[in-house]
């Protein structure tokens, strides 16, 4: 079924709204919610592409291992940008979504980073941003008033 004649795809995630969109050309395939990086260590801006996508990863920091299971910090999904040591993967806090919380990677719920992980391939583009433009307008709706105070759900 994901003959390679699929079309192009790319991420564009939106820093300032926590979310992340599929894109195919101009459509919108699907919007997840996302966690981006805290203040002190913000996700990179900019375009990137996916250049390595591993399933059920092993962590590395901090002099620690974590392999594979419940207490990977990166869940069940990599997704590897050419940002050096910045990715898209799934967390082991998902409580975490929605706010500002990682140290610059974006972090999804593994559920959806399990369904991404399907979307995407090695190669995709993958385009971070830190304010709102026409294209994100169009993509995510108009940003609310308090998108940089707002929670999860940001009508208050």
């Amino acid at each position: 079924q994901d003959s390679p004649a699929r079309p192009a795809r790319r991420i564009v995630v939106s820093i300032a709204d926590r979310k992340l969109a599929v894109m195919e050309g101009d459509r919108t395939v699907k919007i997840f919610p996302t966690a981006v990086g805290a203040p002190e260590s913000p996700s990179p801006v900019g375009t990137y592409k996916i250049v390595t996508s591993i399933p059920d990863p092993t962590w590395y920091g901090h002099g620690r291992i974590i392999g594979p299971g419940k207490n990977n910090p990166l869940g069940t999904r990599w997704l590897g940008l050419s940002a050096k040591g910045y990715g898209i993967h799934g967390t082991n806090v998902p409580s975490s979504i929605g706010r500002n919380a990682s140290h610059g990677c974006v972090r999804m719920r593994n559920r959806d980073v399990e369904e991404l992980f399907e979307m995407v391939a090695v190669g995709d583009a993958v385009e971070l941003y830190a304010e709102r433009n026409a294209e994100l307008d169009r993509i995510f709706g108009e940003p609310s008033q308090t998108s940089a105070t707002a929670g999860v759900g940001a009508a208050q």
